[in-house]
């Protein structure tokens, strides 16, 4: 946890600060809803499930108060050494968060991951705000059933709906939040927008694009690791980077006839990071075949995942 910081004294109210664990099954729209708080993106959206692997941290502030949303991995049945990492780090989020949100698929309704979360708040004994997300794809009967399921099922304080996507009550749940944060100091630089480091972030970008650009084409398991990164008297940096799968066939989708995929994705990366951080980059994309790296600690420290979970 970063340290208090200093920020500008506002007499008229008092400073407000606290965590958001941000909960729901895979694919509910919870990377959304976090960089729709922030007004920023700070975490990869894609429509493969299980697309975030760590706990991803966006800061938003609204007036005198500020929201540590923590983006979590969706929580799943897990059944390899990734998925129990990712699972671990999600629960994880919990502990300390002084207000948690359960972000449920309208569509989908109250699956069997989602009821998987349900019973693990109430037998943690924490209580949730209920939001139901992707509401404009669902008729107002159907939500209105599922609101009541869901009432039955568990023990929510607040129950909202959103679209995530479109910004649909999103102020209304930000409202909710910042109504719930203790008075205390910030703990972020007003300007800070996430905890993830440059490094890691210029990863996850690239891998938001492998998963966009080859969901139909490449399996699950793919990992992005930088290997380099140079600043220059310009303000421009060189970032380099590589692309792991397990398996040749795998390397020769990423890379595409004549290595024309990897320099798409390599520059819709480039053009995301450029954006983010405000400056010129160059990015310098390789893909390596590593068959066993789900199996090696080296590749879940960076995100705080659990190797043993």
């Amino acid at each position: 946890m970063a340290e208090p910081v200093a920020v500008p004294t506002d007499a008229s109210a008092p400073r407000r600060c606290g965590l958001v664990a941000v909960l729901g099954a895979p694919n509910a729209g919870k990377s959304t809803l976090v960089n729709a708080l922030v007004g920023a993106k700070v975490s990869i959206v894609t429509p493969k499930v299980q697309t975030t692997r760590s706990r991803v941290i966006g800061i938003a502030i609204e007036g005198a108060t500020q929201l540590v949303l923590i983006d979590t991995p969706g929580i799943f049945a897990p059944k390899r050494r990734l998925d129990r990492a990712m699972v671990a780090a999600a629960w994880q989020a919990t502990g300390d968060a002084d207000a948690i949100v359960l972000l449920v698929d309208a569509e989908r309704g109250l699956d069997e991951d989602t009821r998987r979360i349900v019973d693990g708040l109430k037998d943690a004994k924490r209580e949730a705000i209920l939001v139901l997300n992707k509401i404009d794809a669902v008729k107002k009967p159907t939500l209105l059933t599922l609101a009541q399921r869901m009432s039955e099922a568990g023990s929510f304080g607040t129950i909202l709906m959103i679209s995530a996507l479109n910004g649909d009550g999103v102020g209304d749940l930000r409202a909710e939040l910042v109504a719930r944060m203790p008075e205390g100091p910030w703990l972020y630089p007003e300007d800070q927008l996430t905890d993830l480091p440059m490094r890691l972030l210029a990863a996850e970008l690239v891998r938001e694009q492998v998963f966009i650009q080859l969901r139909q084409e490449l399996p699950y398991a793919t990992a992005v690791e930088v290997d380099a990164w140079e600043e220059f008297q310009d303000g421009s940096a060189k970032v380099s980077a590589t692309v792991f799968v397990r398996r040749d066939s795998q390397r020769a989708i990423v890379l595409g006839k004549g290595g024309a995929r990897i320099k798409e994705i390599g520059t819709a990366a480039r053009i995301q990071l450029e954006d983010l951080l405000g400056r010129r980059i160059h990015l310098a994309l390789h893909v390596k075949v590593l068959e066993d790296w789900p199996e090696r600690p080296a590749f879940y420290s960076p995100f705080g995942l659990d190797f043993d979970a």
